[in-house]
Formats: C-alpha cells, sequence, structure tokens
C-alpha cells in the first residue's frame, strides 16, 4: 500500500527556547565535520608499506540538528503477550516524550497483519496525547509477519511528500521468528537506514542482523529478557536527535607512481558501502548519516615506491574530501592533501605509527577474530572460538595499558563477556550469538549498539547518548515524570567524552592558552619566560648550523634543521616560534 498522507506544514512551535538563526553559508557547514589525519611523517626511501588512518569526526559544538522522520515497526504477536508488550509499551511513550515538534513519528505494529497506527506525523503536545493513547491500547495477539510490518513501514517512508533536508529511520522490533507472510529479507531498504532489536531470548537474530546490515548505517541491537527496552531506544534517539549530516560521503585518490595498492581492498571502512574507480585510483565510502561527536575511521592502506635513486622530498600520496548534504544543502570540503616526507635517514620498517592508528589496527583485529571465534561456534568448535577470544585478550593486555585506555577496558570486558557466553553450546546458541552479532554490527559501524545488557561495555557512545540513557532509567522508575524533549538545535555537552582525543588545531590556529584568573603581572612574567626560552632555542639553532658550516657535511644539513624545527614545534607557542624563525633566518640556518 502507498501512503502519501504524511504531515506536511510543521505547527506552530510552543517551545521556549530563543530562535536560532539558520546556518545557510557552506563554510559554516563543512566545520559541522572535520577531517582528521594521522600518519607517520617522515618514511624511508625504499620502498614499504603504510598504513594512513583517516576520521571524519562529527562537531560537538551546538548547532542545528535535522528534522527527523521516525518511523517505528513493533512486533505485537502473541510471543510478546505479558511483560514483552508492557517493555515495548513503555519504551515507545519515551520516544513520543522525546520528540519535539520538529519531529515526525509513524507507528507501525505487525501480527499476523500490519497495521499503520498513524501517518506520519509532527510530535505536537496534541499528537503526544493522541500517540500515547494508541500505544496505551496495544494488545499482543496472532503470528509474526515481520516482511508485512516493514513493507509497511518502507510504504511510510517512500510515500512522504515532505523530505528534503529531513533525516528518515525506521527502527524494527521482534522478539520471534518469522513464520508468516514471506520473509522480510526481501524487502527493499534502498538507502534509508534501519535500526533492528531483537529481544529475549527466542528472537531471530540472524534475520535481524541481515536486515540492518543491508541499510545504510543500520545496526543490530541485542534486548536480553531481564532488559528493557527503553535504555536501548533511548541509545538510538541520543544519535537520531543530533543528526548533523546526511549523505556523507568520503573520497580517497591515490597518486600514481607514488604509492601502489597494497591489496584488493586498499581502503577499509567496515561494512559501508564503497565504489571504486574504473582504474582503482580512488574510492567513495559512503557513510550515511553522522551524529554530533561521532566519528567514522578508515585504514587506507598503501605501498610507497621505491624512491632510493632520488634526492630527499615530500611525496604527495593520497588525496582526501568527504561531501555531505545538510538542511537540503550539498556541502564539499576542500580537498586535504596527505603528504610524507621521504628521508633516506629514515630506516624502513623501524617508525613507529602514530598512536592512534596502532589503537585503530588494534580495534579492527579485535573484531576480527570475534568473527572468527563467533564461525567457530557456530560450526559446534566452542573450545576453539574460547581458545580465539583468548587470544584477542592476549593481544590487547599485551599491547596496551587498559588503565590507561578506557576503551581498551571495554574491549577486554566484551571479549569477557563474549567468552562466558560460549561456554556451552546451547547458552551460546540462546544468548551468544545475539550478542556476537550485535558486537559485530557496532565495530563495522562505528555506532553504539546494545549488547544483552552488557554494562561495561559502552563503545561509540556520545555525551548526548549518555545523558538520554539517565533519562530513560529515570522514565522506568516513575514514567509519570516525562523527559524533555530535543531541542531544535544540537546543545553543547557540558563535557565531551569520547573514544580518541581531537586532533590538535593547525599551528596558525594555536593560541598560548592563559587561564582568565592569571594577574597581568603574571601575564606578563609568561611572555617574558617565552621570549627567553626562544632567544635560548634560537642560540643552539646557531650553534647547530655553525658546525655544519666547520663539519663540511652538506649532507646532513636538512636532517639538522629537520632537529632544530622539531625542538621547536615540541616547546614553543606560535608567537615564540615566529621569533625563533626569524633569528634563524638572521643567521642563515
Amino acid at each position: 500500500m502507498a501512503y502519501n498522507d504524511d504531515e506536511q506544514t510543521a505547527p506552530t512551535s510552543t517551545a521556549t527556547e530563543p530562535a536560532r538563526p539558520t546556518v545557510g553559508i557552506t563554510g559554516q557547514l563543512v566545520k559541522q565535520v572535520r577531517l582528521n589525519k594521522y600518519h607517520n611523517d617522515v618514511a624511508s626511501m625504499a620502498p614499504h608499506d603504510q598504513e594512513l588512518l583517516l576520521e571524519l569526526r562529527g562537531s560537538s559544538s551546538s548547532t542545528d540538528r535535522a528534522g527527523l522522520d521516525l518511523v517505528a515497526v513493533i512486533d505485537v504477536s502473541g510471543s510478546m503477550d505479558g511483560d514483552g508488550i508492557d517493555k515495548a509499551k513503555t519504551a515507545l511513550q519515551f520516544v513520543i516524550r522525546k520528540l519535539s515538534d520538529l519531529d515526525r513519528l509513524c507507528i507501525v505494529t505487525f501480527s499476523t497483519n500490519a497495521t499503520r497506527l498513524c501517518p506520519l506525523r509532527f510530535v505536537t503536545a496534541a499528537a503526544q496525547a493522541e500517540l500515547k493513547a494508541r500505544v496505551d491500547g496495544l494488545k499482543a495477539y496472532g503470528v509474526t509477519n515481520m516482511k508485512g510490518g516493514l513493507e509497511t513501514g518502507m510504504s511510510v517512508v517512500d510515500g512522504r511528500r515532505l523530505a528534503a533536508g529531513r533525516a528518515v529511520s525506521v527502527m524494527l522490533m521482534s522478539d520471534g521468528y518469522q513464520n508468516h507472510g514471506g520473509d522480510a529479507r526481501d524487502v527493499h531498504l534502498k538507502n534509508v537506514p534501519v535500526y533492528t532489536f531483537g529481544f529475549g531470548a527466542s528472537h531471530d537474530s540472524n534475520l535481524l542482523e541481515a536486515i540492518a546490515r543491508k541499510s545504510l548505517g543500520g545496526t543490530f541491537n541485542y534486548v536480553a529478557d531481564s532488559a528493557n527496552l527503553t535504555g536501548p531506544f533511548s541509545q538510538l534517539l541520543g544519535g537520531l536527535l543530533t543528526i548533523i549530516a546526511q549523505d556523507l560521503e568520503l573520497t580517497v585518490m591515490r597518486f600514481h607512481g607514488e604509492a601502489t595498492i597494497k591489496r584488493v581492498v586498499w581502503v577499509d571502512a567496515g561494512t559501508y558501502p564503497q565504489t571504486t574507480a574504473s582504474d582503482g585510483s580512488s574510492v567513495t565510502v559512503s557513510f550515511g548519516t553522522l551524529y554530533s561527536a561521532e566519528a567514522r575511521r578508515v585504514i587506507v592502506y598503501l605501498a610507497l615506491a621505491d624512491k632510493t635513486a632520488s634526492p630527499p622530498y615530500d611525496a604527495n600520496v593520497c588525496l582526501a574530501q568527504y561531501r555531505f548534504t545538510f538542511q537540503a544543502q550539498q556541502v564539499t570540503s576542500n580537498p586535504d592533501l596527505i603528504t610524507i616526507k621521504r628521508r633516506p635517514s629514515a630506516a624502513p620498517g623501524t617508525a613507529r605509527k602514530p598512536q592512534p592508528v596502532e589503537n585503530e589496527l588494534a580495534r579492527r583485529q579485535h573484531a576480527d577474530m570475534i568473527r572468527a571465534a563467533r564461525d567457530m561456534a557456530e560450526a559446534n568448535k566452542m573450545e576453539d572460538a574460547r581458545n580465539k577470544l583468548e587470544e584477542a585478550r592476549k593481544a590487547l593486555e599485551e599491547n596496551f595499558n587498559q588503565a590507561a585506555n578506557p576503551t581498551v577496558a571495554m574491549l577486554l570486558e566484551e571479549l569477557r563477556q563474549l567468552r562466558g557466553l560460549m561456554e556451552r553450546q546451547d547458552l551460546y546458541n540462546k544468548e551468544g550469538r545475539p550478542y556476537a552479532a550485535s558486537s559485530l554490527a557496532s565495530h563495522d559501524r562505528q555506532r553504539v549498539a546494545t549488547r544483552g545488557q552488557a554494562d561495561g561495555v559502552r563503545l561509540y557512545t556520545t555525551p548526548h547518548m549518555d545523558t538520554y540513557l539517565k533519562q530513560a532509567e529515570q522514565f522506568e522508575k516513575n514514567p509519570d515524570e516525562a523527559p524533555p524533549p530535543a531541542t531544535k538545535h544540537v546543545p553543547e555537552p557540558d563535557q565531551v567524552v569520547d573514544q580518541e582525543p581531537p586532533a590538535p588545531p593547525a599551528e596558525a590556529d594555536v593560541v598560548p592558552e592563559v587561564p582568565r584568573d592569571v594577574a597581568a603581572g603574571d601575564r606578563r612574567t609568561l611572555s617574558a619566560a617565552l621570549r627567553v626560552a626562544a632567544a635560548v632555542l634560537s642560540l643552539a639553532a646557531f650553534v647547530l648550523m655553525a658546525s655544519v658550516r666547520t663539519s663540511g657535511w652538506d649532507s646532513d644539513r636538512y636532517d639538522l634543521y629537520e632537529q632544530y624545527y622539531r625542538l621547536m614545534h615540541d616547546h614553543l607557542p606560535v608567537a615564540s616560534k615566529h621569533h625563533a624563525f626569524l633569528t634563524c633566518n638572521k643567521y642563515r640556518c
């Protein structure tokens, strides 16, 4: 059935928050997403392999957000009767109260047949009251026609008349196996993200995982029997109500003659779809949506060409560019050049990778080991599966300090919990299988996913998700206390907690930070100290370069200059660096 009755006109807002100016300049919108690059700055002239990490990170600053069109597809078959339907009702009530009149909601239920409870409509105060009444009246009966429910939900999405500039998502929840109406895998999802939730011990995790993987950016979430649905739903809302980029794409182009392809898949972006140029020179990765403070990381595998016969030079190895849409505006970044200094003094294979690169490679290895352990468990090789997880644990503990890296601590906890669910085949079939599926969905998408009731494993969360989870826990205790609805812009969190520290700003943007409570006299003292430090380093530069003139080792002048430059770069702010460079130029070093 085709639906084209979505509410098109946003009602007059009753919110008390002040109006915000619309961001309409492309240059300002580009700042909502930042590209960070991590790689070795210097490399040998000999042929060798290099791994580059490209990270697209959503801004955590206060910004406008996209209006959300959410279609909730909920299983109300007979197996949901009792505690299941009650938990679903409570979770839906939380969703209704968190959405604002910027957002639209449609609820679809399915059992023997699929039913659309209402058109896609703006969640005003009046709409909230009607939606809450419809949810309260839900009853569980019949068999499970998941395909019918998902088809109805997609028909609502396809029939929208108001779509420009709006973010659309589908959430699908079921506690059982489809047994009527065909296979839900056959439903055409286009580029709509579908987030699936498997509730309890009797759901079909393979089916729900396949549906989420088929969609663009969707994840599979496993919710244990003893857990509530409100918390997992809140984590999804904490992302969907902070969408700051849609249709996000990253294009990576290598330069011919500088780098060759190391492997068939030379740009690794998990399970996100890729498009490769016919000559293999560039790859475009499609990510879909990006939440505030969320990140997408891509590893680029390159083999640097043999340049032993060349003089030292700066090699342009890659070009990266990203684009996205926001509020119906197309935004494209400037091309970002990735340069590596080829120097004969750099021994091949000895330079340590930057820490963010090592972290990301370790995380991907961790996910691959979970994938291998799952394959072994599916083949009834439980001991082999446990040994593989033990191997993954040792790899993390030997290479990382979990006390200094909370992400590593969560990865180890993930392995511990999954290993416990692989003690017996029947336990794995009931709980280990959906846990492994949700874990891999989370790693492959680099996005939060619920793992049973996995306390201590909160990978890929954002500060807003943490806030929403606290509100969900409070709502479960007292449903009469409604959480505040989402604002029409993404508020700046009080404290950003993330997987990786943000990249340092460019040198030109670095200003020595002086605490606000420092008196004027202390500022003058600090300024004088900086000038003295600059003078000392400038004198060191003079002595260093004078030694070159007396030694006659012309070939090493660049290396000595580079030592001086790094000394200044690591220890001086911009103003003092400028003074030191002037001194260096004065003495022609």
